[in-house]
């Protein structure tokens, strides 16, 4: 079951199990998913993880043995306004689900995280040994996250995988792209579809041009992430319980990713304009993606470049 495989990142992970022969359901509130993502023959549950019935009616009903969970609130911002309906929806969501995973003899999890966990690290790439300190009520869920499931390997014999994207960008086709505008990317997107400036929150941060620095990696590697660690929980007997980073160890400066965009787009002409910092955004996160090639044999295979260009497709292909 890929809980949220009718949202941006889901429906790449639901695309890229059946491309490999693995089988799924998708379950979703469609709250920000889209029905129309979710494949042609795999079968799709409308429900909250909140909605402790219908979730464990749809474990039996399709014979659930393993979870992919990509469904969360994940805006910085908004978590700082809102952080009880960021606990409910991530902490007691997921508490929820792994009672119901428990319940029915479902013993494998990948889980959705988040550098964000980190908070503002002192170092050059992040490792997941890195000391973790969430500057947002959003970083803080996934973490509690974490420990939730560290907790039920160890008491219940849980397999699990823990992934902590950083920032994701791109599609794996026109039709999947991201249709929020939360994340950089569609931002810009949306900005320039107005003829509007693009935005660039702080330009005060200790960095070289002074714009928060991030490790951008394609949708399509998030997704293929997934699949590898899935196979590995399959493959594994007894309680695992592994933590990596999922990023391409390269740092990008929001203004030189929004020149980028400009560039591609052929909006060279709209000069960035420097808005207020956003609470809780640190200056720099870069993953070292050492662990995760050392225990799944993954990397990441596409540049910054080829998200942007991606991305740029889908959002044509929404906004002719």
């Amino acid at each position: 079951m890929v809980v949220g495989g009718a949202g941006y990142i889901g429906a790449h992970v639901v695309r890229a199990m059946r491309s490999g022969g693995q089988p799924a359901v998708v379950y979703d509130d469609l709250s920000t998913g889209e029905a129309d993502r979710v494949p042609d023959g795999t079968p799709l549950v409308v429900g909250s993880v909140l909605d402790r019935p219908r979730l464990a009616a749809a474990f039996r009903e399709h014979q659930v043995t393993g979870v992919v969970h990509v469904a969360a609130k994940k805006q910085v911002a908004e978590s700082v306004e809102r952080p009880l309906y960021y606990y409910r929806e991530n902490v007691t969501g997921l508490q929820i689900l792994l009672d119901v995973m428990r319940e029915a003899g479902a013993d494998r999890l990948v889980f959705s995280s988040s550098a964000a966990v980190y908070g503002m690290p002192d170092v050059n790439l992040v490792t997941e040994s890195t000391p973790c300190v969430p500057m947002s009520p959003y970083g803080e869920t996934k973490l509690v996250g974490e420990w939730l499931i560290r907790d039920a390997a160890r008491a219940y014999g849980l397999r699990a995988v823990s992934l902590r994207y950083f920032n994701v960008a791109g599609a794996a086709a026109p039709e999947l792209a991201d249709t929020g505008v939360s994340n950089l990317v569609p931002m810009v997107f949306e900005r320039i579809e107005s003829a509007r400036p693009p935005r660039i929150f702080g330009d005060d941060y200790p960095t070289p041009d002074g714009t928060c620095i991030r490790d951008y990696i394609h949708v399509q590697d998030i997704a293929s992430a997934h699949v590898e660690a899935a196979r590995r929980l399959a493959g594994t007997e007894g309680g695992l319980c592994l933590t990596l980073n999922i990023g391409r160890g390269e740092g990008v400066s929001v203004r030189d990713m929004v020149d980028r965009i400009l560039r591609i787009t052929g909006h060279q002409g709209l000069a960035p304009e420097v808005a207020p910092r956003r609470p809780g955004d640190p200056a720099r996160v870069v993953a070292s993606a050492d662990r995760i090639r050392e225990e799944l044999g993954w990397a990441a295979r596409y540049g910054v470049d080829e998200m942007i260009e991606s991305a740029w497709r889908g959002w044509r292909l929404r906004h002719p």
